[in-house]
């Protein structure tokens, strides 16, 4: 049995995030089907990050073990001629006997991108947030610092989810500016489901005059989904890297 890893790019609009669902596309679901074709063997993925229904990914890692002895340049070159445009393999390697995507996962980044203005290019349309008028970037830069460290996050998360902690560390949490462009990137050792979402949406608050930065850490304190903003729209939010102990 050979174990191979790939690294998935995606543009998640047209599905039901990366975990399969019964009667719905998502993206595994799209990837174990091609997969099926070429292989003698029918694989089961496992993913880095369960991306949500709408949420894009530019370093998505996945694994697989398979009998076949196809080349990974060749079952890369072969995915791609039949998997639809908005997905795409971007490599295919050998790997280690124990390695799985996401129990070896030391951590993650995300980007949220956030259009300031009037209007917005349809160009990033599909990709961003659009919020008419500007934002207080200072204020969302002071808010976002102090998600820096280890939290429970039970504020940032959905309500029913169903984890034994809710505790993660956040090693980087900063604000971009690119002209009407605002960008969120955040690094931690994991997330829980819309977290990324709900921390974009309370800076969002934040950039409006709505709230203080320094209500971040009373939100965190809170440990009430109800006491932290609305989750941001799936579309701007983009799973960026994941991080393994060898650095890639």
């Amino acid at each position: 049995m050979r174990n191979l890893r790939m690294t998935i790019a995606y543009v998640g609009t047209a599905y039901s995030g990366w975990q399969i669902q019964p009667h719905r596309p998502t993206i595994q679901g799209v990837l174990e089907d091609r997969l099926s074709r070429m292989l003698p063997d029918r694989p089961c993925l496992a993913g880095a990050g369960r991306t949500d229904a709408g949420v894009h990914a530019r370093g998505q890692v996945a694994n697989f073990t398979t009998v076949c002895r196809v080349p990974e340049a060749g079952l890369r070159r072969g995915l791609n001629a039949i998997l639809p445009p908005d997905i795409v393999v971007l490599e295919v390697a050998e790997a280690g006997p124990e390695f799985h995507a996401r129990a070896d996962a030391r951590a993650k980044d995300y980007r949220y991108r956030i259009a300031c203005g009037e209007v917005v290019s349809p160009f990033d349309a599909p990709f961003v947030l659009h919020v008419r008028g500007t934002l207080d970037v200072a204020a969302m830069r002071a808010a976002a610092a102090r998600l820096i460290g280890t939290h429970d996050f039970t504020s940032f998360c959905l309500t029913d989810t169903e984890v034994q902690s809710r505790v993660r560390t956040i090693l980087a949490s900063g604000i971009e500016a690119d002209g009407p462009i605002l960008e969120y990137r955040v690094r931690g050792d994991g997330f829980l489901r819309h977290m990324v979402r709900a921390i974009a949406g309370t800076l969002v608050d934040v950039g409006r005059g709505r709230r203080r930065p320094e209500e971040i850490t009373a939100i965190l304190e809170a440990r009430d989904r109800r006491a932290a903003g609305p989750s941001a729209a799936a579309q701007g939010l983009v799973l960026d890297r994941v991080i393994y102990g060898e650095g890639s």
